[in-house]
């Protein structure tokens, strides 16, 4: 008797130990979040949807569940229809029980299916087809299927008719990309979160619109996205939402508020692209994701050139947009707020504008939110890194009535924000400033600043403090680079004047004096209370045979500090470690009439 032959819907066909399978992926939306809130009655709930709705729904269409992942299950089907049919009486079944008490409700789920070969073991099943299923599902709209196009393929009528074509998609530990298509709920489901009450603001940045309509630009677009997450996620005093929780808005057009409360944040990051032979056009738009306003909105057109090179460029610009454009609208609702209600991250957020002032007059109220902040969070990293700068600044502006106790009291704070946080780039380069600036210990300075940008290479305040320790050694070339970068990732910094003020001081290493005395003059323009802008112009206008203009900086440095001498400065704030600069900063400093 002749072997049938085989269906390719028919997962029974084997050749070689394996065998072509219809395979579903299940996984629990918000898992983690479910397990963290009730860990029983997730578990519970997850019984009941598997014994009551999946495992039924499956062996009526000939399905095995195979094994359980603890958050979800891997399916095995004779055919792709089967898989879909199951699929959708699961998502219906689950869409009918919304008005159960939510102790007793089935789970969300999202649902992923491909068609592949498999190799089959004892209660499992092994192969890239299981693979490329797992990985399909992280796409899937919570209480949605996603489908493979080699599943796609093999369907028709009305299984697929409304199917999303989601393009080309990169998965992990896939070598090619996959094409996928979406068949979404009727409406959108909501996940089992609710909007993050934390100390951090939180973002959340969409894949950007392909407009050309070609999924192999996909690519391009998907690697802009990356690459805006990564360099966020390096900043201090912002939660970024993994990639993988925002995969699923591929495609399609939301409200800014609708993403806000599934993904429970604060701010949602969206746009477009199209690329041309000639030009890139990317469109950017940051929402606040509670009222739906625009925060702020920018169109960039580039030559494609270098792509990569092009991909920096337009990462570059939107990173240092966002973070001063929410750091300003936090700071506007921490001021909206009646005392009594600060918490650890708003009383921060007022400290900082009161430090950026550089009012001697008002600068003690940034301590006292300081510790208020500490107090109410003892684990918030930030707190204390900001007071150790306070303590910093409080010193290099000479109005410290005892600088050792500032020194120390500044180290210990900022040590302090680095255990509680290692990965601190605000502590690291704080504790490093403070090594160089203050303790003359620049070995020392070198590892945590160095440190502080590995760990976060989009900090400018980490880029600049390594250019001003470099100014200190004397590597003035290599200090006006660190300056300059910083500048490129923040050129829109409420602290803008304490960018100008240090590449002032790299140029002055560098001996380059026309442009110390040019950024000096930028610097004190944007905040003429920083004393350190005024001694360095005070030195590099003296140094550029600008007599006169020294002396009228010196006068100025006097005004704001009028116990300035000399003598002092040189025991405990001179900042340059190598004897020539030393011996001719000071020098000049007494050419622009500064007492001894």
């Amino acid at each position: 008797m002749e072997s049938p032959q085989p269906n390719p819907a028919d997962n029974r066909a084997t050749v070689s130990g394996r065998r072509l399978s219809a395979i579903a992926f299940v996984d629990i939306v918000g898992y983690g979040l479910l397990m963290g809130a009730d860990e029983g009655g997730t578990v519970r709930r997850w019984m009941s949807t598997v014994d009551g709705i999946l495992q039924p729904a499956a062996q009526r269409r000939g399905g095995t569940i195979i094994k359980s992942t603890g958050d979800g299950v891997l399916v095995e089907f004779p055919s792709v229809f089967d898989a879909v049919e199951w699929s959708q009486e699961v998502q219906g079944a689950l869409r009918a029980s919304d008005d159960v008490p939510p102790e007793r409700r089935p789970l969300l789920l999202r649902i992923s299916i491909h068609v592949g070969d498999v190799i089959p073991v004892p209660n499992d099943i092994f192969g890239d087809g299981v693979n490329i299923a797992a990985r399909l599902q992280e796409y899937a709209a919570p209480g949605g299927i996603v489908i493979s196009e080699t599943a796609y393929g093999l369907l028709r009528g009305a299984l697929c008719s409304h199917a999303r074509d989601l393009g080309f998609l990169n998965l992990k530990h896939i070598e090619q990309p996959v094409r996928a298509y979406a068949l979404d709920p009727a409406e959108e489901r909501v996940l089992p979160v609710r909007p993050q009450q934390g100390a951090l603001p939180s973002i959340a940045v969409l894949p950007l619109q392909n407009l050309n309509g070609d999924p192999a630009d996909d690519y391009f677009a998907d690697g802009v996205v990356e690459d805006i997450i990564v360099s966020l996620g390096g900043l201090s005093d912002l939660l970024v939402i993994s990639r993988g929780s925002t995969l699923i808005y591929r495609g399609r057009t939301l409200d800014p508020r609708e993403v806000g409360r599934t993904l429970g944040v604060r701010y949602v990051l969206y746009g477009s692209v199209r690329r041309s032979n000639d030009q890139i056009r990317v469109s950017i738009h940051l929402s606040n994701a509670q009222t739906g306003a625009s925060m702020w909105s920018e169109r960039l057109e580039v030559a494609p050139g270098e792509l990569f090179e092009v991909q920096d460029r337009i990462v570059d610009r939107v990173v240092a947009r966002i973070a001063p454009s929410v750091r300003s609208a936090e700071l506007a609702g921490a001021m909206r707020k009646r005392p009594e209600s600060f918490s650890a991250y708003d009383c921060t957020l007022r400290a900082l504008d009161i430090m950026r002032r550089m009012n001697r007059e008002t600068f003690g109220e940034a301590r006292e939110l300081l510790e208020r902040a500490m107090a109410d969070d003892p684990n918030f990293a930030m707190a204390p890194a900001w007071a150790a700068r306070w303590h910093s600044l409080q010193v290099g502006q000479g109005w410290s009535d005892d600088a050792a106790r500032d020194i120390a009291r500044a180290s210990d704070l900022a040590f302090k924000a680095i255990g509680l946080d290692r990965n601190n780039s605000l502590a690291l380069a704080t504790y490093g400033h403070l090594k160089s600036f203050l303790l003359h210990d620049c070995d020392a300075a070198l590892v945590y600043l160095d440190r502080a940008i590995t760990v976060a290479p989009n900090n400018a305040l980490a880029w600049v403090l390594r250019s001003a320790t470099s100014s200190y050694l004397g590597e003035g070339r290599q200090a006006v680079r660190m300056a300059e970068r910083a500048l490129r990732l923040s050129p829109f910094d409420h602290d803008i004047f304490f960018f100008y003020t240090f590449l002032s001081l790299a140029h002055f290493a560098n001996a380059n004096y026309a442009d110390a005395v040019k950024w000096g003059r930028i610097a004190l323009d944007e905040n003429p209370s920083y004393t350190a802008t005024l001694r360095i112009l005070a030195a590099a206008h003296a140094a550029n045979g600008q007599l006169e203009g020294a002396r009228e900086i010196g006068r100025r440095l006097l005004d704001r500090e009028p116990g300035f001498r000399l003598a002092t400065y040189v025991a405990t704030r001179q900042p340059f470690r190598t004897r020539e600069l030393a011996d001719l900063f000071v020098a000049r400093l007494r050419e622009a009439g500064l007492p001894e």
